[in-house]
């Protein structure tokens, strides 16, 4: 399952997490974030002891702000609260799992 990470839960869902988080930087109007969709779908489907998350950019603004957001889609991966991984442009299935 995709998680819906906004600026209240993201300390708890991310940087708290017992487990790697990839979080999805994106916006309903982004051409690209709407093709990747899928593929997150299916890496949260497919993958155990990891977590999926998706952050809306206009509605977390501060988030993108604050992890240098300058193109969505944009992916990073969170272990023990620190980002480990990042990766911007749409991404296939397997070059997302390896981030992780």
């Amino acid at each position: 399952m995709v998680i819906t990470v906004t600026e209240e839960n993201f300390e708890a869902e991310v940087l708290q997490s017992p487990v790697p988080v990839l979080v999805d930087f994106w916006a309903p109007w982004c051409g690209p974030c709407r093709m990747v969709a899928p593929i997150v779908e299916r890496l949260a489907a497919e993958l155990e002891n990891v977590k999926i998350g998706k952050v809306n950019v206009d509605d977390a603004p501060a988030l993108a702000e604050r992890y240098g957001v300058m193109s969505i889609p944009m992916f990073l991966v969170f272990k023990n609260g620190e980002v480990t991984q990042s990766a911007v442009g749409v991404q296939g299935f397997d070059a997302l799992k390896a981030l992780l």
